[in-house]
């Protein structure tokens, strides 16, 4: 009785875990809560108190005392701090349920495709410590798929290339599961620390990771391109001379964060490269016709569509709401859940 008045008073949550953005929807409203995955814990006589959770904890990254550090729970895609992901759920559940501390909602969460068993479990575990009832996991590229629009259950092969924060995920699905995929751990974040890195060595100037990717969101590109003189995109970026000790400014053109991100971009071109080698012929025709659809915060990195269509031959499309996507796709599953079990998994 209990448990069945505890699933009437809990909404319904699909939880797009991201290492760089938590998005949380709800069942029969659509997506509420986009924050970033940031956990502020203060140092409380060597016990560890959650101090601000999400947007408010991102503002103080590179900015706390010696007694707060702000944490991000989750590297590459997977649970890094268990104990600290648990309370960042925890805060997110309580959170859309206008802090009513006995909901018990179903959730989804989405992981990569090449996490492992334990840290499929490892997520799975947070969630339910965190409050939830019932916890169904469906891999990232699946989601992604589902909220580009693709339909994921009939028998014909697509393909999708979701870059996110901590993972870019390259899968080709039919039939309602993924037939190749691969997992790589290059996406935003190594993008942001790749632009730190060519700054530092370039112009000996030390940048936060919070810098780096505004420069990478304000002029960043996936290639160089020839701008006509004066016009190229560029942007004023302040940090410490690692020379002087003291602080500067410099003036940092697209082309030359297009070559602090070169390396990363490439990695990425060759996953899908080495995908598509592997995809079934009949797949492979299908993809021909539909193309490749691009999903994710990397995928609107300028340019990137034009390389991959350059590198592949094929005709690349971003997906319409390529940031949502996999929230709006694990949604979908979680709204469907009849029609889309087959493409959910559980530990258990």
């Amino acid at each position: 009785m209990f448990s069945r008045l505890l699933a009437f008073m809990s909404a319904d949550m699909a939880i797009d875990l991201g290492t760089a953005n938590t998005l949380v929807y709800v069942k029969g409203k659509g997506i509420v809560l986009n924050e970033p995955s940031v956990v502020a814990i203060v140092d409380v006589k060597g016990k560890r108190q959650v101090l601000a959770v999400g947007e408010e904890a991102k503002s103080m990254v590179g900015r706390t005392p010696g007694n707060i550090v702000a944490i991000r729970p989750l590297r590459d895609g997977v649970i890094a701090d268990f104990e600290v992901a648990e309370q960042m759920i925890k805060y997110f559940i309580r959170k859309v349920h206008n802090r009513r501390a006995f909901a018990s909602p179903q959730i989804i969460i989405c992981v990569p495709s090449g996490s492992t068993a334990v840290e499929r479990r490892a997520i799975q575990e947070s969630a339910e410590s965190a409050g939830a009832r019932n916890v169904q996991l469906i891999e990232e590229p699946m989601a992604a798929a589902i909220g580009a629009g693709i339909a994921v259950t009939e028998p014909s092969g697509s393909m999708v290339v979701d870059i996110g924060g901590g993972t870019t995920e390259v899968a080709v699905i039919s039939l309602g599961g993924i037939v190749m995929s691969r997992s790589l751990r290059v996406a935003g974040d190594k993008m942001d620390e790749a632009i730190v890195s060519y700054v530092r060595r370039y112009h000996n100037l030390l940048i936060g990771e919070s810098t780096a990717e505004r420069i990478k969101i304000d002029i960043g590109a996936a290639a160089r391109v020839n701008h006509n003189p004066g016009e190229e995109p560029a942007a004023e970026v302040k940090g410490r001379d690692l020379i002087h000790g003291i602080p500067r400014e410099i003036r940092l053109t697209q082309s030359d964060i297009a070559d602090a991100l070169n390396e990363s971009v490439r990695q990425i071109v060759d996953s899908v490269l080495v995908t598509l080698e592997n995809t079934p012929p009949e797949l492979a025709a299908d993809i021909v016709d539909k193309g490749i659809v691009m999903t994710g915060g990397g995928a609107k990195l300028r340019y990137f569509d034009e390389v991959l269509r350059q590198e592949t031959g094929l005709p690349v499309i971003i997906a319409e709401d390529a940031l949502s996507c996999v929230a709006l796709g694990t949604g979908q599953a979680l709204e469907e859940m009849q029609r889309l079990r087959g493409v959910l998994t559980s530990m258990y």
